[in-house]
């Protein structure tokens, strides 16, 4: 018998937009997707942190974000969603203001505005930073 050793658990290295009004975060969901997420995604080869996000917001929901404005807020490691047991996101969270009205675009099928008592609604990643946000009063 042959035991062959098991590979490490995935990590996915995600970036994200984080926009907060009214007590409430901005979260996104692709068609087909349950839970909601923040406008963001993974950097192309050769992309900053910064510009990977702006892309992602201009791409995900029309707006663009001012250089100069970012500020990264967290780094998030939870359980991955819909994704190979074990499989784990790590999450950059900036914010960083913008220009345009927030609309959905390309693979984006809704939008949501989500309060503490919508948690439940966003994959692990995102609804540990809700509970951050609104442990420090960012998020009600």
């Amino acid at each position: 018998m042959s035991l062959t050793p098991s590979s490490p658990p995935a990590v996915i290295d995600a970036l994200a937009w984080v926009h907060v009004h009214e007590g409430r975060l901005l979260c996104v969901r692709t068609e087909g997707v349950d839970l909601f997420y923040l406008p963001g995604g993974k950097r192309e080869p050769g992309e900053s942190d910064e510009a990977a996000v702006a892309r992602e917001a201009r791409e995900e929901v029309s707006v663009i974000l001012r250089p100069g404005t970012f500020r990264r807020i967290a780094v998030i490691d939870e359980v991955a969603h819909a994704q190979a047991p074990g499989a784990r996101v790590r999450l950059s969270c900036h914010t960083a203001e913008h220009d345009g009205e927030i609309a959905v675009d390309n693979e984006i099928a809704e939008l949501a505005w989500i309060g503490f008592a919508d948690r439940e609604r966003c994959a692990p990643a995102v609804r540990r930073l809700v509970e951050l946000l609104h442990a420090e009063g960012t998020v009600h």
